[in-house]
């Protein structure tokens, strides 16, 4: 049976998530780890300059680099951006057929050079015998994925929105024998990016998989966790969508607008935060997994457990996984591949 959580409850979970990431930052999982972009990491962005094109220029893959036969990176030329930004492509071992496209989302700590799905989820691994194109971005920490309002002197100039949903499908499409059918796939702030894609823009993906996520970013608590997430890479949280009472930031609140997601099979995972199998020394987030990682998913726990009893009492279809063990970490994230598929594979129409 579920378990129904109360407003006060849900805040409570998610402030002690918020509190977490602020005070934790560069000691949290994987998903939420890493130094800030100015410390000299090369996990981050470099500032960028807005870009003022005096007439529109349409998005072009600049070159592409070959990891192997099936494992590409693609750099594309971004207006939106202002930059030429990379991405992950995983193809199928049968390219004959045109095929459906899954957009995987990185958690906080998102690096340019690889994704953390393909480092420690065991995409590559998982997809070897599917027959679709995985798209995996790089970069972004710390974004949401989403386009910001103004440029971050940090985190730099910020349109991920736009470059996701308008420039990079059709490329993508063109290039490597894609239909048109397009899923999204996320993990923590990669999870919630997943939701607002999927809500801002209906009917464009069949399909979402959200992994320990949180979904109310117009709400105070939810946005002062979103705020929390950005400073801990030094990134101002104004410039995302500006000030507090910005109507911008409830535009992004999935719960509010969960209605948009009607028609779209969605598939929502958490773990309870309690210690469970993976909770070891093979575990990459060992050392802050149960310290840290057990708090977060229970926020993320609460989150999940909200939004699906918000979807229940709309009566839009969702698969819900809530485990009762589970910190957030990534080998509880690759577990969830298998779960999710069905979900993904049966709207994207594979076999």
């Amino acid at each position: 049976m579920r378990r129904r959580w109360t407003r006060r409850r849900l805040a409570g979970a998610l402030a002690c998530a918020a509190l977490l990431i602020g005070a934790a930052a560069g000691a949290v999982p994987t998903a939420f780890a890493g130094p800030p972009v100015n410390s000299g990491s090369s996990d981050g962005p470099e500032p960028q300059a807005p870009v003022d094109n005096p007439r529109p220029v349409a998005a072009s893959i600049d070159h592409i680099q070959k990891i192997t036969d099936r494992r590409l990176k693609v750099f594309v030329r971004s207006p939106a951006m202002g930059r030429t930004l990379p991405v992950e492509i995983l193809l199928p071992k049968n390219r004959s057929a045109a095929r459906p496209t899954l957009y995987m989302l990185d958690g906080r700590s998102a690096s340019n050079e690889v994704n953390n799905w393909t480092k420690y989820g065991e995409a590559v691994q998982f997809f070897a015998d599917k027959d679709v194109n995985v798209v995996l971005t790089l970069g972004g920490p710390a974004s949401y994925y989403t386009d910001w309002h103004h440029p971050d002197p940090v985190l730099g100039n910020n349109k991920w929105e736009t470059f996701l949903t308008r420039e990079l499908p059709p490329l993508i499409d063109a290039k490597f024998n894609g239909n048109g059918r397009k899923a999204l796939e996320g993990v923590s702030m990669g999870a919630e990016a997943a939701m607002m894609l999927a809500m801002r823009h209906p009917g464009d993906y069949l399909a979402v998989a959200a992994h320990s996520g949180c979904y109310a970013m117009g709400s105070d608590v939810g946005q002062a966790q979103a705020r929390a997430i950005v400073s801990t890479y030094n990134g101002n949280p104004d410039n995302m969508f500006g000030g507090q009472d910005n109507p911008a930031w409830l535009a992004h609140d999935v719960m509010t607008h969960a209605g948009e997601l009607r028609g779209t099979a969605l598939f929502l995972s958490a773990g309870s935060g309690m210690p469970g199998p993976f909770d070891g020394p093979s575990n990459p987030d060992s050392r802050t997994s149960v310290i840290f990682g057990g708090p977060l998913e229970a926020g993320a726990y609460a989150c999940t457990m909200a939004l699906a009893d918000r979807l229940e009492r709309m009566q839009i279809p969702a698969t819900v996984d809530l485990r009762k063990v589970g910190t957030h970490s990534w080998p509880y994230w690759a577990a969830e591949l298998p779960r999710a598929w069905p979900t993904l594979a049966g709207a994207l129409g594979i076999r």
